[in-house]
């Protein structure tokens, strides 16, 4: 679909057409359309749609092109996406990244939204960019934040996110992908309360770590081009919009910290916080949370 400002997103359908309509909104930012996220839901009953972000998957320019790429213009491609579809509104499930788009959307068209699904709540504060690209989340995995570290001058170690800024801009082919591998398996390290080789690889692959750092670093070095605490600070507005937020007690990407406090502000929702679970979706109970959560909005 042409979104205009020369981009071109890709867009997919699932399960029933005239199924509940739901949107799915995928993390990173980066990292695509992902066949996991058409299983969180019963087919017979939703009409899934899924796309691939500015930057992201198959969407066109890739993430060399960051003109007109903010949190806004995904905003404005979401409502461009329903009026094309001829949706009066739908359900949002978005984890991460895809939670803070979610948020981002609601609270600037909540007559659009039916409910909201979230699993590992991130806002884009100053105070959670700092846990897990500022040593917080080092504290829990020090051996992969000193491999996240080892790109970086020991001059620019007090500011890794801008040093990193400057290294995936660097005229050296060599010295943007060795940046991007590190940015990326430092994710893929940390992603699951039980560390698992297998995130790590997928995470290290060049292609997706070069989309994945590029376009991760781009939104958080500015600050996603929200106002500090603006998703919570606005979450009043979601009032009578039902929602389930899905949050790993052990989660060292976005911290339960920041699930609890949105729960805090947004009138009626739920949190449903899980023991022995960290942020990936395939940590322990995460998924039949998730698909509960699915089910009980099915009507």
């Amino acid at each position: 679909m042409e979104v205009g400002d020369g981009h071109r997103i890709r867009c997919q359908e699932a399960g029933n057409p005239a199924g509940k309509p739901v949107v799915v909104l995928h993390g990173g930012p980066g990292s695509g359309i992902a066949p996991m996220a058409r299983r969180h839901f019963d087919p017979a009953a939703y009409r899934i749609i899924l796309f691939d972000q500015r930057g992201s998957g198959e969407s066109t320019p890739g993430a060399e092109d960051l003109r007109a790429n903010t949190l806004w213009h995904l905003v404005s491609d979401m409502e461009m996406l329903r009026e094309r579809l001829g949706i009066e509104s739908w359900q949002l499930f978005g984890g991460s990244w895809g939670a803070t788009l979610a948020l981002a959307y609601a609270e600037t068209h909540p007559s659009r939204v039916s409910e909201i699904i979230l699993r590992g709540v991130f806002t884009v504060r100053q105070s959670e960019l700092d846990w897990i690209y500022r040593g917080g989340a080092a504290n829990v995995f020090p051996r992969e934040w000193e491999e996240f570290l080892a790109p970086i001058p020991q001059s620019r170690r007090d500011d890794p996110l801008a040093a990193y800024a400057e290294l995936l801009e660097d005229p050296s082919e060599e010295v943007r992908h060795r940046a991007a591998i590190a940015w990326s398996t430092w994710e893929g390290a940390t992603v699951s309360v039980q560390p698992q080789e297998s995130f790590v690889r997928q995470y290290a692959e060049p292609g997706f770590a070069l989309t994945f750092a590029r376009l991760a670093v781009h939104y958080f070095s500015n600050g996603a081009w929200l106002e500090e605490g603006q998703l919570i600070r606005d979450a009043g507005k979601l009032a009578g919009i039902p929602g389930v937020i899905v949050q790993g007690r052990y989660d060292t990407v976005c911290p339960p910290t920041t699930a609890y406090e949105l729960h805090q502000a947004w009138p009626g929702s739920e949190l449903r916080l899980l023991e022995g679970a960290g942020h990936a979706v395939t940590d322990p109970g995460v998924l039949s949370a998730l698909r509960a959560a699915t089910d009980a909005f099915r009507e």
